[in-house]
C-alpha cells in the first residue's frame, strides 16, 4: 500500500490526498483508496457480465476472439505499464481501465447504436454514462450506499474517458456532443470538473484502450480471415514491423508472425506514449495532478507520427473489419434483437422481472435492464418472448469490403 516506495511523480494522483467519495467511509488499514476502487470493480456484478459481451465478434463465433472482459483485462495491463513507466499510481490507472467498458450493452457497439435509437428523445444512451450509472446507482451490493462509492479520481476517469465534456476543450471542438443527462445530474451532486481533463492515470487508461483494441482487433481480424498479413502492408507502420519480423525470423509460420506483429504493435505504442508523455510533462513543467487537469490538452498522448500510424490502423480496420459485410449483417441482426426487446417491454411491462417493472413502463429502467444483459441472455430473452433464435453467426465467406 505504501506508494512512497514506488517514487511516484509529483504529477501523480495521491491516494492519501484523494478528493474522496460521495458517501464518506473510514480508510482501510490495508489498502489505499484506489486499491479499494479496483477491488470493488472486480467484484461487481457488471464486471462479471463482461465475460459474455461482444467486443467485435459475438462469442458464438469462437472461443478465442476477444470478449469485452478479455479486452478490459488487456487494457488494464497496458494502463499499468504506462502508469509505472510515468511514475503514476498504477492502482488508479488499473481501476479506471477495469471500469471503462462496464456500461457497454450486449453485442458491442451494435447494442449501443440500438439503445441510442430507441432512447432518442428519452434521455439517449451512452456507454460511458451507463458505466457511471452502474457504479453510482445500479449496483446494489453495499449496505450503506447504492453503486460502488468510488473515489472522485476513478469517477472522473470514467466520465471523461474521451476528454473534457464541457468547455473549450470538450471532445468535438466547437460543436461538442451534448453531455448525457445522468452525467450532469451526478456532477451536480458530486462535482467531476467536466470542463477539465482527467488525471494522468485516467489518461493512461484511455490511451491504453486505443492501444489494446487496435492491436487485438488486428489479431482477431487475421484469425477470422477478414484480411491477411499481406493486406496489412497497406499501412506503412505495419509494413515496417512485418519487414522487421521477416528479417529476424525468415520462414516463420503464420500464427507466430501474427503474434510477433501484435506484440510489436503494443510495444511500439507503449514506448512512444512513455517517451512523448514524459516530454510533454517536462515541457509544460507539470508538478501536480491539478496541473495535469488544467492543461489545454492531454498530457498522456501519442507523438504526432505515432498518432498518424494509429489513425491509419483505425482506417484500415474500419474498412476491412468493422464494415465487413459479414460483420455488418450480424450487427443488424443484433440491433434488431435489442430493439424488439425494448418495444416488447414498453408494451408489456409484465414481461420484465418484478424488480424492473413499473406502471409507466419507464424507458430508462428498460434500457438499464437491457444494457445489463449479456449477449447470450439477450438471445435467451428473445427466444422466450418471440419463440425464435436470431442468427448471429457471421458468414465469413462473403467478400471483404473495399479498402
Amino acid at each position: 500500500m505504501n506508494k512512497a516506495l514506488n517514487h511516484l511523480a509529483a504529477y501523480a494522483c495521491d491516494a492519501a490526498a484523494s478528493r474522496g467519495r460521495l458517501v464518506a467511509e473510514a480508510d482501510s488499514p490495508t489498502r489505499s483508496a484506489f486499491q479499494r476502487d479496483r477491488d470493488r470493480i472486480i467484484h461487481a456484478t457488471a464486471f462479471r457480465r463482461l465475460a459474455h459481451k461482444s467486443q467485435v465478434f459475438v462469442p458464438f463465433e469462437g472461443d478465442h476472439f476477444r470478449t469485452r472482459l478479455t479486452h478490459t483485462i488487456e487494457v488494464a495491463q497496458i494502463a499499468r505499464a504506462l502508469a509505472r513507466g510515468l511514475r503514476l499510481d498504477d492502482d488508479l490507472a488499473e481501476a479506471v481501465a477495469l471500469a471503462h467498458d462496464l456500461g457497454h450493452p450486449p453485442f458491442g457497439h451494435a447494442g449501443e447504436d440500438a439503445l441510442r435509437r430507441v432512447m432518442a428523445g428519452q434521455g439517449g444512451f451512452d456507454h460511458n454514462a451507463q458505466a457511471l450509472r452502474l457504479v453510482t446507482r445500479l449496483e446494489h451490493r453495499y449496505a450503506g450506499f447504492d453503486g460502488l462509492n468510488l473515489t472522485f479520481e476513478s469517477l472522473e476517469g470514467m466520465a471523461k474517458h474521451n476528454g473534457p465534456l464541457l468547455g473549450t476543450f470538450a471532445a468535438g471542438g466547437s460543436t461538442p456532443r451534448p453531455v448525457d443527462g445522468y452525467i450532469l445530474e451526478f456532477d451536480a451532486l458530486f462535482a467531476l470538473d467536466l470542463a477539465q481533463f482527467a488525471g494522468a492515470e485516467a489518461q493512461a487508461a484511455a490511451i491504453a484502450d486505443d492501444i489494446a483494441y487496435n492491436a487485438h482487433d488486428l489479431d482477431d481480424g487475421l484469425r477470422a480471415g477478414l484480411f491477411t498479413l499481406e493486406d496489412l502492408a497497406a499501412v506503412p507502420f505495419l509494413k515496417g514491423l512485418l519487414d522487421e519480423i521477416a528479417a529476424l525470423h525468415p520462414g516463420l509460420a503464420t500464427p507466430r508472425r501474427i503474434h510477433e506483429l501484435g506484440r510489436r504493435v503494443i510495444t511500439r505504442f507503449i514506448e512512444d506514449v512513455l517517451g512523448h508523455s514524459a516530454a510533454l510533462l517536462g515541457d509544460h513543467h507539470i508538478t501536480s495532478a491539478a496541473a495535469v487537469r488544467a492543461q489545454q490538452r492531454a498530457m498522456v498522448a501519442f507523438s504526432p507520427s505515432m498518432a498518424e500510424a494509429e489513425r491509419a490502423i483505425k482506417q484500415f480496420l474500419f474498412a476491412r473489419m468493422y464494415r465487413h459485410p459479414a460483420i455488418m449483417a450480424v450487427r443488424r441482426e443484433a440491433e434488431s434483437v435489442l430493439e424488439a426487446l425494448f418495444t416488447r417491454f414498453r408494451q408489456n411491462p409484465e414481461d420484465l422481472p418484478p424488480e424492473w417493472r413499473s406502471p409507466a413502463a419507464d424507458a430508462r429502467a428498460i434500457a438499464d435492464y437491457i444494457a445489463g444483459m449479456t449477449d447470450r441472455f439477450a438471445v435467451m430473452e428473445h427466444v422466450r418472448l418471440f419463440g425464435s433464435a436470431p442468427d448471429l453467426r457471421a458468414d465469413l465467406t462473403k467478400p471483404p469490403a473495399s479498402p
